[in-house]
């Protein structure tokens, strides 16, 4: 016997899935063509200049090093925090887990002027920095630190629930059997969380890379040296520089849609591997008793 999920006449849900579609038609599909309609409006010549031209080469370098160096320490500390919430009761646990949502309520601005406030030339130790000839703001450390504050949450927060619904059956038995933590860790746990750390990654680079508020207060907006992506786009488009402004930002359109093609990948494997979770950890518990 069949049965349908809803109750609902067909003419409610082919309206409501034709405004979902003209939705995503006018609000997502439309502003990205027309991205590449314009930064190819004069042709693959002006478009390909556009794009080795020397500032704008530099603003796509300073982007790749900034994602390359916030991406790893993320990864990092993503997988310390997950283990430590998920696997261990302290004291401040709560706290930890309340800082790491942090970047998520406090405006990207405001991040950057934290930092300003903290090593900029009239900051708390802008003094001591400018004695040791350290600069931090208007200069590459201060991109990657305001992108790191506001990319360290996405891993962490893609693995802690994806460990605590694991919970530690496999990892118990593993150190019963004879295995270190450390084992256990690489043998057992990061195989179960490869797709989630995956997805966390794949999420932290596509901020990493298309950040604005923050790195555009500690940057200067210096040309050719402190300019991402997108504060090159910004400067290009008010500059009236239209087809270099879109030209890059295809860059930042492209690297959106192959983020978007390899989340619904990883999503994917995710799914097959939660359901094989599910599986081993009855056998293990059935094992156990």
């Amino acid at each position: 016997m069949q049965h349908t999920l809803t109750t609902e006449r067909a003419w409610v849900r082919y309206a409501l899935t034709t405004l979902a579609l003209l939705f995503l038609l006018v609000f997502l599909l439309v502003p990205l063509v027309s991205v590449f309609w314009e930064a190819l409006a004069k042709g693959w010549d002006l478009y390909a200049d556009a794009l080795v031209e020397y500032e704008a080469w530099q603003a796509i370098k300073l982007t790749l090093i900034a994602a390359a160096i916030a991406v790893p320490l993320n990864l990092v500390f993503g997988v310390a925090a997950a283990w430590a919430i998920a696997r261990f009761e302290f004291r401040g646990k709560s706290l930890l887990t309340t800082l790491i949502d942090l970047p998520f309520s406090v405006s990207p601005v405001v991040a950057g002027l934290m930092y300003i406030l903290l090593f900029g030339s009239h900051g708390w130790l802008g003094g001591w920095l400018s004695e040791h000839n350290i600069q931090i703001i208007f200069a590459i450390p201060g991109i990657v630190l305001a992108t790191v504050f506001v990319t360290f949450p996405f891993v962490a927060r893609e693995l802690i629930p994806l460990m605590q619904a694991q919970g530690q059956d496999e990892e118990q038995a593993a150190i019963v059997l004879g295995a270190s933590g450390f084992a256990a860790f690489w043998h057992v746990t990061l195989p179960n969380i490869k797709w989630g750390l995956l997805y966390g990654v794949i999420l932290t680079n596509a901020r990493a890379m298309g950040e604005f508020g923050a790195v555009s207060v500690v940057s200067g907006h210096i040309r050719g040296e402190t300019n991402t992506i997108p504060l090159h786009v910004e400067i290009l488009y008010n500059e009236y520089n239209f087809v270099g402004a879109f030209a890059c930002a295809s860059i930042l359109a492209l690297l959106a849609l192959v983020t978007l093609a390899v989340k619904t990948l990883v999503e994917w494997r995710m799914e097959r591997q939660h359901e094989a979770s599910l599986v081993r950890t009855q056998q293990a518990r059935e094992a156990l008793v």
